[in-house]
């Protein structure tokens, strides 16, 4: 009643599949669904904490690029 459920396989999947095909076929998925998952978890991470930083910012963060235009026309010459 609660076998692996190998003897209720139809001999037409075993010659389709062999057992070392599915065993490498079930690891490649499993990877592949971690990946999925770290993907995932390093997007919202991520959105996280640019959420979190946007939530924080100070006055200074608007005027932290000030200036940046300005040549350096008015610079100590020689």
């Amino acid at each position: 009643m609660f076998d692996s459920g190998k003897k209720n396989r139809s001999g037409l999947i075993d010659a389709l599949v062999p057992e070392s095909t599915s065993s490498a076929l079930r690891a490649i998925g499993w990877t592949s669904v971690a990946l999925a998952v770290t993907a995932l978890g390093l997007y919202v991470g991520r959105e996280l904490r640019i959420r979190y930083k946007f939530k924080r910012r100070t006055p200074s963060d608007y005027f932290s690029h000030a200036g940046e235009e300005m040549g350096a026309e008015y610079g100590v010459g020689i």
